[in-house]
């Protein structure tokens, strides 16, 4: 399984909301994909850090850093080519991350 699908999946089945997938290549020499998604609280964006963290582990991928474990409003996976972002609604909202990447 390709590290990108490991963590779609593992979202979806702990239920993230609003998943979204922005492609990098060519545009970031940061990462190839960003990942955002958001949660329903503080507890869940937790959890949703630990089980991508988790799960790419099971399949032998490795998470180079994690930030914003400790607050929960904005945790980001550093995963290498994929850069996860899990955020609380409001947080999302503010920060836009979407716009930042468009055509």
């Amino acid at each position: 399984m390709e590290k990108l699908d490991v963590v779609i999946k593992t979202l979806e089945e702990k239920q993230a909301e609003d998943i979204e997938v922005i492609d990098l290549k060519g545009k970031s020499s940061v990462a190839d994909f960003f990942v955002i998604a958001n949660g329903n609280s503080i507890s869940q964006n937790k959890a949703l850090s630990d089980h991508v963290e988790e799960n790419l582990e099971k399949e032998g991928f490795k998470v180079l850093s994690i930030e914003g474990l400790r607050e929960g409003k904005w945790i980001l996976l550093d995963c290498g080519e994929v850069i996860v972002h899990i955020f609380t609604k409001d947080d999302r909202d503010y920060y836009n991350l979407e716009n930042l990447w468009e055509d």
